[in-house]
This record gives C-alpha cells, structure tokens and sequence, in this order.
C-alpha cells in the first residue's frame, strides 16, 4: 500500500468529488438498509393478522359448543380464558425503538389511522418501491462522481508519466524498451484508475453496509447477531492469506506483461527484416514461449483468486442457515422476545452483506495489482534525468562559437571510452567536417553539444559560455540536428519537415525541402506535402527518408547546424545536388558535418580526422593530403571503392 501513497496528490486534486462521492455511497445505503425494517414490519403485521383470525374463529367455534340443541342456553354463559399473548404479539405491539426513525414514523402513523392490514401492505410495498428508486438514484450519483473522478486521475497521471518520460535523458532510453515504457503507461496505470475508481467506490460502499447493518442487527438482537457473525472472522483471515500471494504474483505478471509487449513491439517494427530472412516461425515462436509464461503465471493467478468466490458464498451461506436456525429456536421457545420479523430482517441484512462482503477479495486484488503497478510506475517517476537545467539557466541568442576543452566521455550503459582528452575550435561560420571509422567517437561529438550527455572531465563553451549553464531547451532550439538514424512521424511530409516550426509555414517547407533536393519527388507524390508517410516513414525509400531529415534540420534557420552521416542512402548525383545547395544555405553559418566518407567537392573550412577518439589529423584537404597520412590512407581507400580497376 506504501507505493500507493504517489496517487494521494490526485485524491487531493479532486476531494470534492471524491467526498461528495462518499455523501452518495452512504445515502445510498442508507435508503437500502430502511427496506430489512419494513418487510419485517410487513411479516410481524402478517403473523398478527394470522393470529387474530385464528383466535377469531376459535371463539366462533367455542361459542356454538355451548348452545343447547333447542337453540336455548344451558345456563349462564362461560367464558373461556383468553390463551396466553405470545412473544410475537409483544414483540408487534411494543414500541419499534429498534427500527430507523422514519421507519418507527411510518409504523406510528399507520397505527394511529387504525389502518386495515391490506392497507398497510400497499403502503410498505409502495414505501419499498419509492425506496428503491431513491437508493438507486443516489447509486447513479456515486458512480458519477467516483468513477469519473478515476477517469480524471487516470488522465492526469498519463500526462504526468509522458511528461516525466521526456524529461530523461537519452542513456535512460538505451537501457529500457519501448515495450516496457508503453506497458507501463498503458497496462499499469490502467490498474491503478482501477484503485482510484472502483475498490475505492465498492470498498466504501461495502463498509458503509456493513457498517448499517451491523448497526442494526445489534441493535435489534445483539446474541443473535453474534452466532450470525461468527464466520466473518474466518473469512477475514482467508483474505489476508490469498491477498499475500496476490500480491507476489500480480509484479511478477506484470513484468512478463512488459515482455510480452516489447517483443510484439519490436517485432511490429522489424517486420520488413523478419520477412527478408524469413524468420516468421522462430519470431512466433519466441513469442509463443512468452506468451506462455504469462498466461501461466495469469492463469495460476486466477486459480487463487478463484477462492474468493466460493468462500464468500460458503460464510454468506452458513450465516442465513445460523440466522435461520437459531432465530427459529428462540420463536418457537419464545426467547429474547425474537418474532418471525425478526429472522427475517436478519436474512435480508446478510443477503445484502453477500455483494459486499464477496467484494473484499475483488477489491483486495484490485488494490494489491494497482499497488503493483504504482511500483512500477514510481521506479521511472522516482528515476531523474542526468541532464538538468542549471539554476538561473542562460538564455541567450548563439553565434556560433565552439570550444572543446581537454572532454573526455565514457558512455555510462556500456563503458566505451568514446572521446579522450578531446580539443577542438571551431569558430563562427566555419564549415568543419569529422571524419573517422565507425566507433572513432564522430557521434558523440554531436551528442555532447546538444546535451544529450554531459562529459565526464573537461567542458564545452559555445561563445565562451560553458553548456551546462544555458537552458537545455533554448539551446537545442538554437542548433539544428541532422541524425544519421533517420525518424520520420507517421504524419505528413509538411508535418514532418516543419517538426521543429512553432507554426505552419508553407513557404518555408517548401524552401527547406528545395534545398534538401526533395521538392521535385515530393510534387509527385498523390497528395504532395500533405501525403501521408507511414510509421518511420515506412512509405519511402531510405534517400528520400534521409532528405526530409535534412529538410527538417535546415527549416530552422539555425546558427549552428550538425549533420551525422545524413547523406549515406543518397545516389551520387543527387550527393552532388545537394552539397552545392548546402554550400549556398551555411553562408554565414557553423557547420559541422560528421561522416565516414570524405567529400572533396566541398570546400571546408577545415576536417579533422577522428581515431579511437583522438583527433590524429586536421588541416585543410590540401594540406592533409600532403601530410601523406591517416587522411590520405582513408581519401585513397575511398576512391578505390568508387573505381574499382
């Protein structure tokens, strides 16, 4: 229960929903445990009547023995004693003060017109009906505020965990599926709304009945309701027991769940790559072993939960026998003054326990699975992100100044020593390319700028100010970034390259996608700009992908602009096409273009050559040739590739 305690700030939020819902639960059980009363009353009235008409007849019968056959009496009439009034007729005739006080009103007035016993029925049945719709209406009521109440939480925490999932840093992505976090917004708080709304709503109401009827059944025979009562205990401890185990297993399922999830994720996306190797059977296969676990464990799960139901029927049941049996024995040896109204006041009020009391074990379980997940929840609300915006951030306009300082960064989930004692100047509106072999540490130069991380030793200025200390988001605002792993938004080819706009911009769109050279196969597309790409633009072919990606980066109008490998899918002519519009877009601004390969139509500021993350090289393309070195071996390889003897 301790986990639960994160959802108490929404409880709060809502009070007066939630204590306006609790007014209705108990209104509406109010009005319900009148109706025991009154059919009692109505049975004691039917006893009575009974009785009368049979001493009635009894002394019709009497009389006409004592007449002569002549018709003349035998001498002065005798009249019998009248027999012995019974606890019955006590228990009718003395004052209701065990009864409700509108119920003993109803009696009163009844008794005081001296009313006939058919009239008396019509009335009870009609108060019993008038009863019925008030209860229900305040029932109505109840689930109208609670459970939308839950409805409202449930949002709430949603925007709550998508806002929180936002705000973690990227490390905390690569060492958690998409499967798991989609699990746990969906799946988790699913079973939290779960608490929120229905065990909160039936937990009140079956207090507040038993709470009523205990009330009055003490009142009313308080022995009696003792021997009613005494399976409750035995019941009480058989939940605690299967609660216990509850609990362990709803985790446990709950993590398979995730498993579950993410495989069919990953599958889902991947299925282009499962298909090309024809994988399908080892896929399902892999998925059937999950999904076997977890229906294992459900299905075990189930089974003891399934002990709930029987066992309630079972003390509900042994309770109306106790309630019958040993009520039948005190009317018919007339103690405690217990009357047939009596038995069965007592057999309503624990028929009207059964729905309650049955609900302890469900609501049990609801509360156990929502504490469960609200563990669930609470390790990645309660996990913080390792980049954070300084106290008194700066927020400034950039130009595009860049300096590393002696930066050395070890990547936390795998321990890769990616960039050691890394140096590098680069001043506004140069245009500087890094080149290297894959692993050499080209990425994470652009990760480092962007704070995605933060380096371990050393620090980074951009116009002499160190990065930690500007806003994370007006910086990342201020610096474009092409990625070299391409996603595309299952939205429209505007909606995708205006991503990082405030606003729609038509004309911008179109400019950025000229200078991507994608603007003539966007034109052929059946809807243009507003054609429909697919998930990760699933529609298109990697070039394409690659070209609004690039589209996305120059729309912003930046100062600084970072481009990661982004022309890798592209044919050589449309290279070309595009490096001589790139070369007409960076006028006046810093550029910082990150490849394996080396473009020599290009004419940069300077490159710098990237080893096992350490600069080796870095000159202009000229004067790297002329060192005759790593560049050189690398410019060499290259055009070997592209013309093969």
């Amino acid at each position: 229960m301790k986990h639960l305690k994160a959802v108490n700030k929404y409880l709060w939020k809502y009070r007066w929903r939630l204590l306006l819902g609790m007014v209705f639960v108990i209104l509406s059980n109010y009005f319900r445990i009148l109706t025991p009363q009154i059919t009692g009353y109505v049975v004691n009235s039917v006893n009575k009547e009974l009785r009368d008409n049979i001493a009635g007849q009894k002394a019709a019968t009497g009389s006409s023995l004592e007449k002569t056959p002549a018709g003349s009496t035998a001498g002065p009439q005798q009249v019998k004693p009248a027999s012995p009034i019974s606890p019955a007729d006590v228990a009718n005739t003395r004052d209701t003060v065990n009864y409700d006080i509108l119920v003993r009103k109803m009696i009163r007035v009844l008794d005081a017109r001296h009313s006939t016993f058919g009239y008396k029925v019509a009335v009870c049945g009609i108060t019993l009906l008038v009863l019925a719709l008030i209860s229900g209406f305040f029932l109505f009521l109840m689930r109208q505020t609670i459970i939308v109440m839950s409805r409202h939480i449930e949002y709430d925490q949603k925007k709550e965990i998508y806002a929180h999932y936002q705000q973690l840093d990227t490390n905390f992505y690569k060492t958690h599926s998409t499967g798991d976090l989609m699990s746990r917004m969906a799946e988790d708080v699913s079973r939290v709304r779960m608490y929120t709304g229905p065990a909160m709503m039936y937990l009140a109401n079956l207090l507040v009945t038993i709470g009523f009827s205990l009330f009055f059944m003490l009142r009313k025979d308080p022995l009696l309701s003792f021997y009613v009562l005494t399976p409750l205990p035995i019941l009480a401890i058989t939940i605690y027991y299967v609660n216990t185990i509850i609990h362990k297993r709803s985790e446990h399922i709950q993590a398979l769940l995730s498993n579950l999830t993410t495989n069919a994720q990953e599958s889902y996306s991947g299925i282009r790559v499962i298909k090309s190797f024809v994988q399908e059977n080892a896929m399902l296969r892999y998925f059937s072993h999950n999904s076997e676990e977890y229906r294992k464990n459900a299905v075990g799960l189930a089974k003891i939960e399934s002990i709930y139901f029987p066992s309630m029927g079972l003390m509900i049941g042994l309770s109306t026998l106790m309630a019958i049996m040993i009520g039948g024995i005190y009317v018919i040896y007339g103690r405690h003054n217990t009357d047939l109204g009596t038995i069965t006041e007592f057999v309503i009020y624990i028929t009207m326990l059964t729905f309650p009391v049955s609900a302890i074990g469900w609501v049990a379980s609801m509360v156990q699975r929502a504490s469960a997940s609200q563990k669930r929840l609470n390790e990645f609300l309660d996990t913080p992100s390792t980049i954070q915006n300084p106290p008194g951030p700066v927020a400034t306009p950039l130009h595009g100044n860049i300096s590393f300082h002696h930066v050395n960064f070890t990547y936390p989930n795998t321990g890769i020593h990616a960039l050691k004692e890394f140096n590098l100047e680069i001043r506004k509106g140069e245009k500087v390319v890094i080149i290297g072999r894959t692993g050499s540490g080209k990425t994470t130069i652009a990760q480092l700028l962007l704070r995605m991380y933060d380096p371990d030793k050393g620090k980074i200025l951009i116009d002499g100010a160190d990065l930690r200390h500007f806003d994370l988001q007006d910086l990342r605002r201020q610096i474009s970034y092409v990625p070299q792993d391409v996603f595309l938004f299952s939205d429209t080819v505007s909606g995708n390259i205006q991503f990082g706009l405030d606003h729609s911009d038509p004309e911008k769109v179109r400019q950025a996608a000229h200078y991507a050279s994608v603007d003539k196969e966007i034109d052929g597309f059946s809807e243009r700009y507003d054609t429909m790409i697919g998930e990760r633009g699933v529609t298109l072919s990697g070039g394409q992908k690659q070209r609004i990606s690039i589209a996305r980066g120059l729309i912003k109008d930046p100062e600084i602009i970072i481009f990661d490998d982004c022309l890798s899918a592209v044919d050589a002519k449309t290279e070309k096409e595009i490096l001589g519009n790139l070369y007409r877009y960076l006028q006046h601004k810093t550029a910082i273009i990150i490849t394996h390969r080396i473009f020599s139509l290009f004419d940069f500021d300077r490159i710098v050559v990237l080893d096992n993350g350490k600069i080796v090289e870095s000159g202009t393309h000229q004067e790297l040739m002329a060192l005759n070195g790593y560049y050189t071996y690398l410019y060499e390889q290259q055009q070997a590739e592209n013309n093969p003897a």
